[in-house]
């Protein structure tokens, strides 16, 4: 929120935050972001959140309890640029649905969710107990399971 509140640089403009990595001894913090805008203005932008970071460094110094306050570096993320260029062309590709397919697709949906419901409430099995095919819970062993079942070896078990 500093970012969008405190900078007054004019540089910084439609910035997200998309998302920090911090180092394991929390000493450096990759801050990815996403700048809605055309490539000279987003260098712009990573040049203003970059001058700014030693500012924004002592606000989270400020948030935190930590022997070390992290150094900010800005990177660029391009996830969502990519994630719009896709979706335009799976917009191109695929054929456009109107609103009955919408509709259908989504009744259908919801009558084989129902009556796999149904199925499985008149089957008779409940699902509040695990158990291991043999009506015993899972977690107690029974006394065949304390035997080894390697192929080829002979059980020692007199009940077999």
């Amino acid at each position: 929120m500093a970012i969008l509140t405190d900078l007054k640089d004019p540089r910084v403009e439609n910035v997200t935050v998309t998302f920090v990595e911090v180092s394991g001894d929390l000493r450096q913090a990759k801050v990815h972001v996403s700048v809605m805008a055309d490539d000279a203005k987003k260098e712009l932008c990573l040049q203003g959140l970059q001058s700014a970071a030693g500012y924004l460094q002592k606000k989270v110094g400020n948030r935190i309890d930590t022997r070390y306050t992290p150094r900010l570096k800005f990177e660029l993320d391009r996830g969502i640029e990519n994630s719009m260029i896709v979706t335009k062309i799976l917009d191109e590709v695929l054929p456009p649905e109107t609103p009955e397919q919408e509709e259908g697709e989504s009744s259908d949906s919801l009558e084989i969710a129902a009556s796999e419901t149904e199925t499985a409430d008149y089957d008779g099995e409940s699902d509040s107990g695990a158990t291991d095919g043999e009506n015993s819970p899972v977690g107690e062993q029974n006394d065949r399971d304390e035997e080894s079942e390697i192929p080829g070896e002979r059980s020692t078990d007199s009940r077999a």
